[in-house]
This record gives C-alpha cells, sequence and structure tokens, in this order.
C-alpha cells in the first residue's frame, strides 16, 4: 500500500509533468506562429521591393530582357535632354491619342522633335499594337509625359487601334508584364501605379479614364503579376 504522503507528491509530479508539457506546447506554438508571422512578413515586403538598385543597374537588367527592343531617342532638348533621375516613386500610364499608329511612328516622332522643335515630348517605353515593347529613354533619365512628375516617374505609352483608346489583348499582356517588372525593380507596389490624368486631369489614358473598372482591373492584374514574379 502506498503511503498518503507518497501518493501526494506522485500526484504533485505528475501534475508539474502535465503542466509543463502544456507549457512546452504553447511555447511551441507561439514561436511557430511568431516564425510563420515573420516570414509572412518578409514575403509582403518582397512585393515591390526588390533589393535597392540604382538606376542604372536596372537599365544594365532591361538590356538582358529580350522582349524590350532599345529604341533609344537621341539626346536633344525636345524629347530626352539627358537630365538624371535619382528616384522612381511611381510608373505612369498613357495612351498615344493617335490611333491606329505603331510604336515605331511613335518613336520616330519623339525622335523627330529634334528637328521640328514642335513641342516637347518622349516617353521611357512605347507598347505597340502586337505587344511589342520599346524603349525610348533610359530608366535613369528624364522623359517629357508626365508633366511635374517627370522628375520621379517612369512612363509607359500604350498605342491603341481606334478613337475609344481600347487597347488590344497584345498590347495589355506587355502592358502588365512591363509595368509589373518596372515595379519589381524600383521596390514599388500596384499602389504606385497611376495614370497621366491623375497627375494633371488630361483624359489619358482615355480608356482608362472613363472606365475606372478597367483601371482597376489592370492594376489588379499588374499586383498579380508581381507577386509571381521572381527577385
Amino acid at each position: 500500500m502506498i503511503p498518503p504522503v507518497l501518493r501526494i507528491i506522485i500526484a504533485a509530479v505528475l501534475l508539474a509533468v502535465i503542466l509543463f508539457a502544456f507549457i512546452w506546447e504553447a511555447v511551441r506554438a507561439k514561436q511557430d506562429n511568431r516564425v510563420e508571422t515573420e516570414e509572412n512578413e518578409r514575403q509582403e515586403e518582397n512585393i515591390g521591393n526588390f533589393p535597392p538598385a540604382g538606376r542604372s543597374e536596372i537599365q544594365d537588367r532591361l538590356s538582358d530582357l529580350i522582349w524590350v527592343e532599345p529604341a533609344f531617342l537621341p539626346t536633344n532638348e525636345y524629347s530626352r535632354p539627358g537630365t538624371i533621375i535619382t528616384e522612381v516613386n511611381a510608373i505612369v500610364i498613357h495612351y498615344i491619342g493617335n490611333p491606329g499608329t505603331t510604336a515605331t511612328q511613335n518613336r520616330n516622332y519623339f525622335a523627330n522633335l529634334e528637328i521640328t522643335e514642335e513641342t516637347y515630348a518622349s516617353s521611357n517605353f512605347i507598347i505597340g499594337l502586337d505587344g511589342e515593347v520599346l524603349q525610348c529613354v533610359p530608366v535613369d533619365e528624364v522623359a517629357y509625359a508626365s508633366n511635374q512628375r517627370n522628375v520621379d516617374t517612369l512612363s509607359i505609352e500604350l498605342c491603341h487601334p481606334d478613337e475609344t483608346g481600347q487597347f488590344t489583348v497584345e498590347t495589355y499582356i506587355s502592358a502588365v508584364r512591363l509595368t509589373a517588372w518596372l515595379c519589381r525593380q524600383c521596390r514599388l507596389t500596384a499602389d504606385d501605379i497611376i495614370r497621366h490624368y491623375d497627375v494633371s486631369g488630361k483624359e489619358c489614358p482615355k480608356y482608362f479614364v472613363e472606365n475606372d473598372a478597367a483601371w482597376q482591373d489592370f492594376k489588379n492584374d499588374v499586383a498579380v503579376a508581381l507577386k509571381a514574379q521572381t527577385p
């Protein structure tokens, strides 16, 4: 027969073991939750937060992309002043406003401003009706596209087949792809994508100004593409 004192000791030991097991499990669960939370935070931070890269480094990476064609404008006062920018805080989406014209035609129009001196205009990128992507101005230089935001943004002009300003499927897909790539490189998110309209009130890009739902869809598609990209 077990003495009462020993029973009490055994019961106390068992209770201590059970309590320790509960406490240990709670500690482990808390640690697992902390690790999972930290991992989720790191993943969220990685969206649009590519390790800092200078604009020139990003330009070097662009030259390695087979789907981006270099078509740089000559340095001139009217379309490529050569002014260096030190930061990119947004990507600005535009539309050409000249239905049916190609990316090359619009690039040549910008280049010809050196001769015609007609106006000041250009864009970092132009996406054509078939989805081709031309780069006209390096990402570390000012392009004349977004008024007072020329100094801290990159601009993308989109070609369109008719007066509605709606883009072809090919143009749209390339726009999502390029915008997401630039956001990743410049440590931006889909919230940092704006329209020319948001800068100056100009009805540009026309289809995205008149159809806010389509604009939100575009930003959502960029966000999905951004998450799918790897550094």
